[in-house]
């Protein structure tokens, strides 16, 4: 049973009794009900912040955690890339060129790392986008170092062979400085002595008597010993090797056949005066990659710099060819 309510009239100076309505019982109603859910909300707040669920907590801090080690990885990443490039221009500027070989191919540096169904299945996350970049960033630098030690095992290989190159390398005269007259021409151009006109000179000529004894400037295989080449004679071609050739032309007697093996300061042939030559003398050349080049920058294994600077100067002051 309802407990009755009254209140005091100060006008009748009476307790009268108090009526409700419908209309009372509502906005009672709602107003209590509103309260009730203003405490509650507050109440859930207060909770939430300072009585948080602890699997909540735990996931947050997995979560910072994920992303500080992200971060940190991708400085490790920063710092490996830097190594990596480094490594790479020693590579091309200087180990593989001491060896005279060509910078490792970039397309085999710089290969693809898959399509996008590499990484599907780390997507339909919040941090899927940063793990996927850091997952190619490491797939890439994989790579990186994958062609990074297969060119440096190509430049190991290189220095394996490093003596059997220096000894190739044309290094020596062909012919001894006591048997040499003098350096009637040099490389460029020259007078031709029997055409009497301006032609490029692709050698050295050394004069000497007939009979002189001429030297392989580097090991290397008799490549032709032969008269086949119009103007040069009896001459020999010695394949060396790592891009070098040699030819020695107007022998007058050869001392070498082909396919023969030779080394460094083996006898090879004569000085004579057959072909297009207008007296004895032996006309060598250089080939480096199919390219003629001057012969004067390979004599450095058997003078000395005075005379190798003699040797350039009387080189370059010749103005006629004996060829």
């Amino acid at each position: 049973m309802a407990k009755i309510k009254y209140r005091f009239n100060p006008n009748s100076l009476n307790f009268e009794r108090i009526s409700y309505t419908v209309r009372d019982y509502a906005i009672n109603l709602l107003r209590y009900t509103f309260a009730g859910l203003v405490f509650a909300v507050i109440a859930v707040v207060l909770f939430l912040s300072f009585f948080r669920n602890p699997r909540l907590r735990t996931a947050e801090r997995e979560l910072r955690f994920r992303e500080q080690q992200l971060r940190q990885l991708n400085s490790e990443l920063d710092t490996l890339y830097a190594v990596v490039d480094d490594l790479r221009r020693k590579d091309d500027e200087v180990y593989r060129t001491i060896f005279g070989a060509k910078p490792y191919p970039e397309h085999l540096r710089n290969q693809g790392i898959g399509g996008s169904r590499r990484y599907a299945q780390l997507k339909g996350y919040a941090s899927s986008d940063a793990i996927i970049e850091t997952k190619k960033r490491i797939a890439r630098l994989q790579r990186s170092l994958v062609a990074q030690s297969k060119s440096l095992e190509e430049v190991f290989e290189l220095a394996k062979k490093q003596d059997d190159m220096l000894q190739s390398i044309p290094a020596i005269q062909p012919v001894n400085n006591k048997d040499l007259t003098r350096i009637a021409s040099g490389f460029g151009m020259r007078m031709h002595p029997i055409y009497k006109v301006m032609k490029m000179h692709a050698g050295l000529d050394f004069t000497a008597s007939v009979g002189t004894e001429i030297y392989a400037t580097g090991d290397g295989v008799v490549a032709s010993a032969d008269t086949k080449l119009s103007g040069y004679g009896l001459h020999v071609v010695l394949r060396h090797g790592y891009g070098y050739e040699t030819l020695y032309a107007h022998m007058s007697r050869i001392a070498v056949r082909p396919g023969e093996k030779v080394k460094r300061g083996q006898l090879i042939g004569y000085v004579g005066n057959t072909g297009t030559s207008s007296g004895p003398h032996l006309h060598y050349e250089v080939l480096v990659n199919g390219q003629k080049v001057d012969p004067a920058y390979y004599f450095f294994n058997d003078i000395s710099i005075a005379q190798y600077e003699d040797l350039l100067q009387r080189a370059a002051n010749a103005t006629q060819s004996f060829d």
